[in-house]
């Protein structure tokens, strides 16, 4: 675990941690946000409309409270303002220009953490950006993947969640044919979309998965190893969404199926697989504490 360095603002401004001028970092920190209004504006307006990135608006709180807790700790850190960081710079104003040009919202939004990356670099230097590395990169989970990418994502795991849903119906006993992401039952059928094909509850439990090892682990590959556990359990629960669906259409109507069940699934799955992540979390540490006394003993 991380020790709180969270401090208080009294203590902040009655020692205010060394760096540099300002209303330096004041005018920059304007300047950035009439460059980039347009683009954070349009930001927010798709977390509000597009449910796969629903959590984006929580992702940028969860780093700032990051940074707001080791901001005390920033002042002991050298400041060694680096000329690389106005390459940087202007490496992200580039990647603003081609992304507006280019009509790529993802270019445009990459910049802007490519900036204050610069920034930070072009003022204090590595030590201070090496110490907001992790909230800095976390950002990266707010911003929606581009549209290339994300149809390559979301078509394979539309397959695998229909081949998973059928296979599950045929289990428990149901006739089922499956025709691509279509899937028919003797008296229901049902089509895993794009929005069914699990990719919501895939970033979003990747993004959990990220933040809790960050808080709770410190050996950096089991941070990797959680995260990269969601993926078979987010594709594993979506795909048992999909058979409920399908047998509840079946046995007992398709207002069942795809009513309150359709909303309230996407909640249970998400616990679910957040309880499991706990759940092999705590069983690999426990496994650990036993290995370790055993070797000792």
């Amino acid at each position: 675990m991380h020790p709180s360095t969270s401090p208080t603002l009294a203590t902040l401004f009655a020692s205010p941690p060394r760096g540099p001028n300002f209303w330096l970092v004041v005018i920059l920190a304007v300047a950035t946000g009439a460059l980039y209004a347009p683009v954070l504006v349009r930001l927010s307006q798709d977390w509000w409309s597009d449910p796969d990135y629903g959590h984006g608006m929580l992702v940028p709180i969860f780093s700032g409270y990051l940074i707001w807790r080791g901001i005390r700790s920033y002042g002991s850190l050298p400041w060694r303002p680096a000329r690389l960081g106005l390459f940087v710079i202007f490496a992200a104003l580039g990647l603003l220009a081609a992304g507006l040009f280019g009509a790529e919202l993802f270019l445009s939004r990459v910049s802007f953490l490519v900036l204050v990356a610069g920034i930070v670099l072009a003022l204090a230097g590595r030590p201070l950006l090496s110490a907001i590395r992790f909230p800095l990169l976390y950002l990266l989970f707010m911003i929606p993947l581009p549209r290339i990418i994300y149809n390559q994502i979301t078509f394979p795991l539309q397959l695998l969640t229909s081949r998973l849903a059928a296979d599950c119906l045929r289990l428990a006993g149901i006739a089922v044919l499956r025709e691509g992401n279509l899937v028919f039952v003797p008296h229901y059928s049902l089509e895993v979309a794009q929005a069914c094909s699990g990719i919501r509850s895939l970033m979003s439990l990747v993004a959990l998965a990220v933040a809790y090892g960050y808080f709770a682990e410190t050996r950096v590959w089991v941070r990797i190893a959680l995260a990269a556990f969601m993926v078979p359990v987010a594709i594993f629960c979506n795909g048992l969404r999909v058979f409920g669906a399908g047998f509840l259409g079946n046995s007992f109507g398709p207002e069942l199926a795809e009513g309150f069940f359709h909303a309230f699934s996407g909640w249970l799955i998400f616990l679910s697989a957040a309880f499991v992540m706990f759940a092999m979390h705590g069983a690999f540490a426990t496994a650990m504490k036993k290995s370790r006394s055993r070797n000792n003993g």
